[in-house]
């Protein structure tokens, strides 16, 4: 299996797994830099031996997500054919089983984009653009190549990834899809929204 495709090792190292935790149970600002050492095992002065301020550890649980998902996504545009149907279904899937197996982590890092300090939140939106963009060009290639039929392929590609994003709100393991049936039944989903042509 492709490495974009695998999820059997842990994104982050225990303290942003703690960190992230207490984030997804209480929010990010009714955790508090002692919840977050108690869940890590640590001392807050030991914490702060790791990170400066609670801010600082959301500003990096964000920046591992977005390159993360950056990696998975290049990786999946260059892992076989390069049509465009081809390119547009791997990235598709490859933002659906992100959004399905680090639902927690795309959660915070959607819905704490506030808190994260101004020069921090300036990286996330420039990395999120850029992560558009791949859909952006996918779906314009289609519609170039007469695979799509919508006449508005940037609004496509908006409700595509809303789509692939949306999934971590409702997602978890043990109920009727796993990952990769969601991949696979949302991955049709996202082609009729953009208008495949029969």
């Amino acid at each position: 299996m492709a490495a974009w495709r695998t999820y059997d090792t842990p994104l982050f190292p225990p303290l942003l797994t703690a960190a992230l935790d207490c984030f997804v149970r209480g929010g990010f600002h009714g955790t508090s830099i002692r919840q977050v050492a108690q869940a890590a095992g640590l001392s807050v002065p030991g914490l702060y031996h790791h990170f400066a301020s609670k801010q600082a550890i959301l500003t990096e649980i964000d920046r591992l997500a977005m390159s993360d998902l950056w990696a998975r996504s290049t990786a999946a545009l260059e892992d076989g054919p390069q049509d465009p149907l081809a390119r547009f279904d791997r990235l598709v899937e490859n933002l659906l089983l992100f959004h399905a197996h680090q639902a927690d982590i795309a959660f915070i890092a959607f819905s704490e984009i506030r808190s994260l300090p101004a020069d921090a939140r300036e990286t996330h939106i420039a990395a999120r653009d850029r992560q558009q963009k791949l859909l952006d060009d996918a779906v314009a290639d289609c519609v170039s190549a007469g695979v799509f039929t919508t006449p508005f392929p940037r609004d496509a590609a908006r409700a595509i990834t809303t789509i692939c994003t949306g999934v971590a709100q409702w997602y978890r393991p043990g109920g009727e899809l796993d990952a990769e049936g969601v991949a696979a039944r949302y991955g049709d989903i996202c082609r009729d929204a953009a208008g495949v042509a029969p």
